[in-house]
Parts: C-alpha cells; structure tokens; sequence
C-alpha cells in the first residue's frame, strides 16, 4: 500500500514553475531517495509534502486520505515527522533535555526515562548525554534532531539532506541508523546529494530535473542511466 502519493503536483512561484505535474508514490516500509540537480524542485517537492507550501493544483495522499489541505501541525498528527537540512536542536539545553523535551508528551512519565536512553544509545551519543547541544559536532548535532524526528514513532520520516556537512564515517553511520529504522518498520523519505548514502539505504531513487520526474528506479538502474549522468552526476556511465 503507497503510504504517501502526489498526483499531478504543481507549485508555481509568479511565472516560475518550480514543481510540474509530479506523480510520486512512496510504499510502505520503503526508503525511497529525492535526488537531482540543484534547482530541480527537490526542496519545493519536500515542503509541499510537510505543508509548509500550498500546492498550485494537484493532490497529496498520505495512507489513503487526501491531507492536500491540511497544515503542518495536523499532517504531522497523523504520523510525518521531519528532519530539516540544518539542525533545529536547542542549543541551550543539554543533549538528554532536547529529547525530553520532544518526548514529555508522548511518553508515560514512568517511562520516559528509560526511552531517552535506549535513544540516546542509537544516537551514539550516551556519553553526550549531560553536555549541552550547542558544544556537539555537527554530525552529532545532526544525529539529535534525527532522534528528535524519530522519537514521535512517526509512519514516515522525512529528511532532507540529512548528510550535509557529514564526514564520510559520519555519514555512514547515518545511513546504518536509516537502515536501522527501516528494519523497525519506519518507512523514510529521504532528499540527498551524497550518492554512497543513497546506495547504502535507498530501496527506491527518484531522480527529479527542472520540477519533473525524470527518472525512477533502484540505485542501480539510476546509476547505470547515462541520461541521469548526463544531468546530476557530471559524467557518462562507463
């Protein structure tokens, strides 16, 4: 069953047609990868899912129900959750308070804290617990707001570049914690430009150029494409 699908999505900005006439259709239990050129709509596409961008014409589905209304707030009600490109952690507050602080809500009290560790496990960052957020290293800063995104138990998690900035391990922890994720059922919708991340997780890649869908496929198909080449990796599949 598609958890979350686009029909015919279009966003223009003034005379500028940003997204045209996508058709995306992600499955549950998937990673699917959004990757393209800069410019291609990527982003747009991202935040006209979240609702932070009201679509021209066009349709969003998520687990059936048409949400192409719907605000931010309520979207993520029924189970999205997002981790932005650049980190949105409370500097101020120690590593263990950002988490409580995502998860007082949604957790019994008597269980909180037995959460907060098994997380700050996964996160790699246990011995970071007591520190405060703002003195983490960037991957780490990253890995937080993962675990703040993941800490809702949300159906589809959204990342957008979650890489950036990432040093080659870092990034490949990322990846396995992604794939970890995905193992518990958590289905990722994930927008990159690193493309040993997109091999290490994607089931699925959906390659968008100037606001449309240009190529779909496994990672290998996507690869072997010289036209996608031609577009985002700079070089002719040899």
């Amino acid at each position: 069953m598609a958890i979350l699908q686009t029909r015919a999505l279009n966003k223009r900005f003034g005379g500028l047609h940003v997204t045209n006439n996508v058709d995306l259709s992600l499955e549950a239990g998937e990673v699917h990868c959004l990757i393209g050129p800069n410019g291609a709509g990527k982003s747009t596409l991202f935040r006209l899912i979240l609702g932070e961008h009201s679509p021209s014409s066009g349709q969003i589905l998520f687990a059936g129900e048409d949400i192409t209304a719907l605000k931010s707030f309520q979207r993520i009600r029924r189970g999205m959750s997002v981790k932005f490109q650049v980190p949105g952690i409370f500097k101020a507050l120690g590593v263990r308070q950002n988490l409580e602080t995502a998860m007082q809500h949604h957790y019994p009290a008597a269980s909180l804290h037995e959460e907060i560790d098994r997380l700050l496990e996964f996160l790699k960052l246990t011995g970071e617990a007591r520190q405060l957020a703002g003195n983490l290293s960037h991957g780490q800063k990253q890995w937080l707001e993962i675990g703040m995104a993941i800490s809702l138990k949300p159906k589809l998690l959204l990342l957008d570049e979650p890489t950036a900035g990432m040093s080659p391990d870092e990034t490949y922890a990322t990846g396995e914690m992604v794939r970890r994720l995905n193992a518990d059922g958590m289905t990722v919708l994930a927008v990159e430009h690193d493309m040993a991340f997109v091999r290490q997780v994607a089931d699925k890649v959906t390659v968008l150029h100037l606001g449309q869908v240009f190529a779909q496929g496994s990672i290998d198909d996507i690869v072997a494409d010289e036209r996608v080449a031609a577009i985002y990796l700079g070089q002719a599949h040899g």
